[in-house]
């Protein structure tokens, strides 16, 4: 097998093995200094640092928002609930007028924000990492939202699932 054929190979195991990986899904936004808003959907997001309270977003270095981002002094991070597939679709669309639907508003620090989202963190922009074909946004999380009430929607295996609720504990 040739090396080209090799490393095609691995990236369709790891491509995969990867998509079998449950994680949030989460609409990351911004505003330049223009008042444009931007805006992407991601399933890589994870928390980095406690002290201090750093989270990570990554995109993809091709993608139309990586500009505006990569300058951005801060973002917002929108954890999407079970019910908000629709919202993730669009903000995963190319082409399209990502906050035509309406579903978002100014909200804390006046990044624009889903207001019904599970979690809402705003964050100053910490650090750019090079992150291969992607950049890791780093950010400096400084609000948080939540929202008890409300499920956050999961990205496994190509979709969209919403998860299980836990059992009921009961007498042991």
């Amino acid at each position: 097998m040739s090396v080209a054929a090799e490393e095609a190979a691995e990236e369709i195991g790891f491509t995969r093995a990867m998509s079998r990986v449950p994680g949030p899904v989460v609409v990351t936004t911004t505003v330049d200094d223009s008042g444009r808003r931007w805006g992407f959907t991601a399933s890589s997001f994870v928390s980095l640092s406690l002290d201090p309270p750093l989270v990570t977003v990554s995109l993809d270095k091709k993608a139309s928002t990586h500009a505006a981002f990569a300058v951005a002094g801060h973002f917002m991070v929108n954890v999407l609930a079970h019910d908000q597939s629709e919202i993730a679709r669009r903000f995963a669309t190319s082409g399209v007028d990502r906050f035509a639907a309406g579903d978002t508003e100014p909200l804390e620090r006046g990044l624009p924000g889903i207001p019904r989202a599970v979690v809402r963190l705003a964050c100053r922009m910490h650090e750019v990492v090079d992150g291969g074909d992607h950049s890791m946004l780093v950010g400096r999380v400084l609000d948080c939202v939540t929202s008890q009430e409300r499920e956050a929607l999961v990205y496994v295996d190509r979709g969209f699932v919403r998860p299980a609720a836990p059992p009921a504990a009961g007498p042991r």
